[in-house]
């Protein structure tokens, strides 16, 4: 019972964005809801307009690099698009950072990114790959 009690807690890794947390047919469709929801602004190439911040690049790595990927959610959940930001589903949100995750070159995986805070909580966007 000693020896137990001495060994450390076994906790679940983290996953990163790294590890294909999204599949292609998601980022296509987030594409499609990007393309829509948010190009007007961000732009195409995610390049950003002046106002709207650029969803690519060394800036928006450096301001979501070792944050769990559910705080880029939140952002996304509570303020976009501005004029309404409930009237993109918390999916087609999910879909379109599946697509920012593409887009910044992480690799797709065979599990689709998920709709909700709690399991994006497990996920840490990584600027670069560990």
């Amino acid at each position: 019972l000693a020896a137990v009690a001495l060994q450390p807690a076994v906790t679940a890794q983290q996953k990163t964005v790294w590890d294909g947390v999204y599949t292609e047919e998601q980022a296509t469709r987030g594409q499609a809801a990007y393309d829509q929801e948010c190009a007007s602004c961000h732009q195409a190439d995610f390049a950003g307009d002046g106002f709207a911040p650029g969803l690519a690049g060394p800036e928006f790595a450096a301001a979501w690099d070792g944050l769990p990927v559910s705080d880029l959610f939140e952002r996304i959940r509570q303020s976009m698009p501005p004029s309404n930001p409930g009237s993109v589903t918390l999916a087609a949100k999910a879909d379109i950072i599946s697509y920012l995750l593409k887009g910044n070159r992480m690799p797709a995986g065979t599990t689709e990114l998920p709709k909700e805070a709690d399991g994006l909580k497990q996920i840490q966007y990584k600027a670069t790959k560990p």
